[in-house]
């Protein structure tokens, strides 16, 4: 029986970082499920369609990821997909903390769902979606830290 891995973020937008571990998750487990989970406490730069479209163009050479979107709880999430495992990039000591809070949350709500992380590649360590926003935002460089068609997407939100 193939694993069922969902690879949860905002995803706001999809960077470099965020494609390593969908393509490494990729190559473990037999399907993977990538999805946008919508934060009403955040104020998106881009439409949940809009990030899912991105993931979707992004990660098309792995044909075992398929990208969806959920508003509720991510454990709930998984249940309803038949999910045996929640993938979890980390960066640094930093998002140790509150992934450990999150996967221990998870865990309370059901204990037959593991969490696995994935060290982030060295060369993505510094990279979030914010800081890719902001560097676009102003007209920075950002080649090399989003898919292209990311890239070339953020520079129409900023007209830049």
């Amino acid at each position: 029986m193939s694993k069922i891995a969902v690879v949860p973020g905002s995803f706001d937008p999809l960077t470099n970082g965020h494609l390593d571990i969908i393509k490494r998750a990729s190559s473990v487990f037999g399907q993977v499920k990538v999805v946008v989970m919508v934060n009403s406490s955040k104020n998106p730069l881009f439409t949940v369609e809009e990030r899912m479209t991105l993931i979707e163009g992004a990660s098309s050479p792995f044909p075992n990821v398929k990208v969806e979107s959920s508003s509720g709880l991510l454990i709930d999430y998984a249940k309803s997909v038949d999910a045996s495992v929640i993938v979890r990039g980390l960066r640094a000591v930093s998002d140790f903390e509150y992934e450990m809070q999150i996967t221990s949350m998870n865990r309370f709500l059901d204990e037959s769902i593991e969490t696995f992380f994935i060290m982030t590649n060295n060369q993505y360590s510094f990279l979030s979606s914010s800081i890719v926003k902001e560097v676009a935002k102003y007209g920075g460089e950002i080649s090399g830290l989003v898919p292209l068609q990311v890239e070339e997407a953020l520079k129409q939100k900023f007209n830049v």
